[in-house]
C-alpha cells in the first residue's frame, strides 16, 4: 500500500503542485517545520553551553522533530484511511514533492540569462542556491542552476518517495523534518557546528538510498534525451562522486555533470568564504550556458517519469501478487 501511495503522491504532485493561493493562505509543511526548528534553536541552543552540551541539545531537538512529524503524519494517514481516503493522504503528502518547483525555479534560471542576461540569471539562481550571486559569471550560474537540479532532485523527489514507499506519510514526513533540519542548523559555523552535528549526520544517512536511486535514474534517462550519455555519466559516477564534499550530493551531481560532458561543483564561495571542492565530471567543460540548463531539465523530467513509472509498476506488481 506504501508504494501505491508513493505513487499516487508523486502523480498528484506532478499534475498539481503546490497551489500558491494555498501557500498565501496556510503556507507549506516546510515553513511550519522551519518555525520548529527557529524555536528549538532559540531556547536549546544556548552559546554558553559547551560543545558536548550543544551537541545534546541538538540530538534532543532531533528526536523532538521526527516524533513530531511522524506523528502527525500517522494521524492524517490513520484518519483519513484508505480507499477514496488514500487518494485524499496522497493530496496531503504531495506538499512533500518537488517536481513542480523544482523545475520552475530552474527553468527561471535558464529563462533570465536567455531573455535579461547575467543580473537576471544571478537573481533568479539566487533564489535556488546559498553561494553569492554576484561572483557568477553566465557559466557560474548555469552551472549553479544544474548541480541544484541535480541535488535536489535526490533531496526534494526522490528521498521522500522513497521514504513514503518504504514508511508512507509518517516516514516521509520525518525525511522532510530531518532534511529541512540540516539545511538550517547543519552547518559548520561557530553557532551551529555542535548543535547542528546530529541533523547533518542524519540527514547524510537518510538520503543516501536515494542519492544512489538518483544518480541510476538519471543515468537511465540519457537514452531519452538528445546529446546526452549514458556511458559518460556512469563513468563519471564511478570516478567522481566520492570525492565530492557530500557523501551524497556527488552521486546526482556527477551522473548529471558526466551525461551532459560538464565539469560541474568545483570551488564556490558562500558568504565570502571559498568552498574548494572537487569537480564532479572532471574534465568536462566549465563553461555552461542556458542551453545546458535545458538539456538538465529535459534529463530531470524523464529521471522522474521513470520513477514514477516504476512506482506504478511496483504497485500493480505487489496488488496482483498480493
Amino acid at each position: 500500500m506504501s508504494v501505491l501511495f508513493a505513487f499516487l503522491t508523486l502523480a498528484i504532485e506532478a499534475v498539481i503542485g503546490y497551489p500558491d493561493r494555498l501557500f498565501q493562505l496556510v503556507g507549506h509543511p516546510v515553513t511550519w517545520i522551519g518555525r520548529v526548528i527557529t524555536t528549538l534553536d532559540r531556547n536549546l541552543n544556548k552559546p554558553n553551553s559547551s560543545a558536548p552540551l550543544r551537541r545534546m541539545a541538538g540530538i534532543v531537538t532531533l528526536v523532538i522533530l521526527i516524533t513530531v512529524a511522524a506523528g502527525v503524519g500517522w494521524s492524517i494517514q490513520s484518519l483519513l484511511g484508505t480507499g477514496a481516503g488514500l487518494v485524499a493522504t496522497a493530496l496531503v503528502s504531495s506538499s512533500l514533492i518537488a517536481q513542480r518547483s523544482l523545475f520552475a525555479h530552474v527553468n527561471a534560471v535558464a529563462e533570465a540569462l536567455e531573455t535579461d542576461g547575467l543580473k537576471a540569471g544571478r537573481m533568479a539562481v539566487s533564489q535556488i542556491v546559498g553561494r553569492d550571486p554576484h561572483t557568477l559569471d553566465e557559466a557560474a550560474v548555469a552551472r549553479a542552476a544544474i548541480e541544484s537540479l541535480a541535488e535536489n532532485f535526490s533531496d526534494g523527489i526522490v528521498a521522500p518517495a522513497f521514504w513514503l514507499a518504504v514508511a508512507g506519510l509518517p516516514g516521509a514526513a520525518a525525511y522532510k523534518a530531518v532534511n529541512t533540519a540540516d539545511s538550517m542548523i547543519g552547518h559548520r559555523t561557530p553557532r551551529h557546528e555542535a548543535f547542528g552535528w546530529a541533523a547533518a549526520r542524519f540527514d547524510d544517512l537518510v538520503n543516501l538510498p536515494a542519492s544512489r536511486l538518483s544518480a541510476l535514474l538519471i543515468i537511465g534517462a540519457c537514452p531519452f534525451v538528445r546529446d546526452a550519455s549514458a556511458g559518460a555519466a556512469w563513468r563519471a559516477l564511478r570516478r567522481d562522486s566520492g570525492e565530492h564534499r557530500s557523501p551524497n550530493a556527488g552521486w546526482p551531481e556527477a551522473a548529471m555533470a558526466g551525461a551532459l560532458g560538464l565539469a560541474l561543483a568545483g570551488p564556490r564561495s558562500y558568504g565570502g568564504v571559498l568552498v574548494d571542492d572537487a569537480e564532479m565530471g572532471s574534465g568536462g567543460r566549465r563553461e555552461a550556458h542556458a542551453a545546458d540548463i535545458r538539456r538538465a531539465l529535459a534529463l530531470f523530467r524523464v529521471a522522474d517519469a521513470l520513477l514514477i513509472i516504476a512506482l506504478g509498476l511496483a504497485a500493480a506488481a505487489i496488488m496482483l501478487h498480493g
